[in-house]
C-alpha cells in the first residue's frame, strides 16, 4: 500500500492512504540505513492491519525535492507569510526566507498578513517597490477579516504548498480562514516580547481539497547562509539575471572589485536588499573559511571548456608539467 506522511509525532508516522489514516513506525532496516523519513513523503506500507489501521514503513518512494528548514519533501509552492504589524515586519529576514526558495528552486509567493492591524500604504507602496520589479507575486491578506483569502486560494490548487515565516505571523490563522474552520490552534503576539508565540510545534500537511494541499509549519527565524561559497549568494538573488550581465570574473562578487562590469546591479539594488546580499555574503565567507582550514571542500570532476562539459582531472592524480619539474630542478640546483 502507497501512502503519504501527513504528519510525524515522535517514533510514530500518521500516513494517508486510500484506505484512511495509518498509524506506522520504520522498519528496522532503514533505521539502520538511517533513512530519513519526512512530512509529505509518499512510502510504501507493509503489514497494514486494518482493523487498528496500523502498519510499517518499508520503503520511501523517490522524492521530487526537499525542503530543508522547515523539512518537507514533495513541495511544489512556497508561500512566504510576514506580518506588516505585530510583530514588524523585517526586510532582511523576508530576504532569508526568498533566498532559501530560490536555492530549492521553489517560486515563493510574498503573502503579508494582518492588513487589518496596519493598514500603512506606505509600508505596501515599499514592498510593492522593492519586490514587483522582481516579479514576485505579493497578496496582502488578513486573515481576521478574511480579505484576500479568495486571491490566495486558486494558487493552491494542485500544489502542496509550504507556509513559511516567523511565528506570529499568521500562519495557522490563514489556514483556518482558507479552510472556513478553526481546526488549527492559534495565539496572539507576546506583549511582553512584541514577539511571535510558536503555537505549531511541527510539520503537518493539510488537506484544502483534492489534490491540493497546505504545509503548517513551526515558525523559526535561525535561517542562515553558513552552507555556501560567497560567490552562490548571486544565484539568490534576482537582481543578477544572467543575461543582463556578462561579468568577467569567475569568484566576483559584483560589489567593488576592480574591473568588474557588473556592479551597476549591486549599486542600483534596493539598500535593504543590498544589505541582505552583503549579510549573507558574510556567513558564507564564514563556511568558505571553515571549509578551507578543514579541508572539507570536495573537488569536482567536472569543468566547462567551451561550453562543454569535461572530466576533470584530480589534483592528486594529475601527473606535473615538464615546465614545473624543469623550474623545481633550476631550484635545486641553485
Amino acid at each position: 500500500m502507497i501512502g503519504r506522511i501527513i504528519k510525524i509525532f515522535s517514533d510514530f508516522y500518521y500516513v494517508e492512504t486510500e484506505k484512511g489514516l495509518v498509524e506506522a513506525k520504520l522498519r528496522t532496516v532503514l533505521k539502520k540505513q538511517k533513512e530519513d523519513v519526512y512530512t509529505g513523503d509518499f512510502v510504501e506500507l507493509e503489514q497494514v492491519d486494518l482493523q487498528s489501521m496500523q502498519a510499517f514503513i518499508s520503503k520511501v518512494v523517490q522524492r521530487k525535492n526537499l525542503i530543508t528548514k522547515p523539512k518537507a519533501a514533495n513541495i511544489t509552492r512556497v508561500i512566504i507569510v510576514s506580518a506588516l504589524k505585530e510583530p514588524d515586519l523585517n526586510f532582511e529576514q523576508l530576504d532569508r526566507y526568498i533566498a532559501h526558495s530560490e536555492y530549492h528552486k521553489i517560486i515563493p509567493v510574498l503573502c503579508f498578513n494582518k492588513e487589518d492591524i496596519d493598514d500603512n500604504e506606505n509600508l505596501k507602496n515599499e514592498i510593492l517597490n522593492i519586490y514587483k520589479p522582481l516579479n514576485y507575486q505579493i497578496i496582502f491578506t488578513s486573515a481576521l477579516k478574511r480579505t484576500g483569502i479568495e486571491e490566495l486560494k486558486p494558487l493552491l490548487k494542485d500544489n502542496t504548498s509550504i507556509l513559511c515565516g516567523a511565528s506570529g505571523a499568521g500562519k495557522s490563522s490563514l489556514i483556518n480562514a482558507i479552510l472556513n474552520s478553526s481546526k488549527l490552534k492559534t495565539q496572539p503576539v507576546s506583549e511582553k516580547t512584541k514577539r511571535g508565540i510558536h503555537t505549531t510545534r511541527h510539520c503537518e500537511l493539510i488537506e484544502v481539497k483534492k489534490n491540493s494541499f497546505i504545509v503548517d509549519t513551526p515558525g523559526f527565524s535561525h535561517l542562515k547562509f553558513d552552507f555556501l561559497l560567497p560567490v552562490e549568494i548571486q544565484n539568490l538573488f534576482r537582481e543578477f539575471n544572467k543575461k543582463l550581465f556578462n561579468c568577467k570574473f569567475k569568484d566576483c562578487l559584483h560589489i567593488k572589485e576592480t574591473g568588474c562590469n557588473a556592479c551597476n546591479i549591486t549599486e542600483n539594488m534596493h539598500k535593504s536588499r543590498f544589505e541582505s546580499y552583503k549579510k549573507f555574503i558574510s556567513e558564507a565567507k564564514l563556511y568558505e573559511e571553515r571549509i578551507s582550514k578543514e579541508s572539507l571542500k570536495n573537488e569536482s570532476n567536472i569543468k566547462y571548456n567551451k561550453n562543454k562539459i569535461m572530466t576533470k582531472i584530480s589534483h592528486k592524480k594529475r601527473n606535473t608539467s615538464r615546465k614545473t619539474l624543469r623550474q623545481q630542478t633550476d631550484r635545486e640546483e641553485q
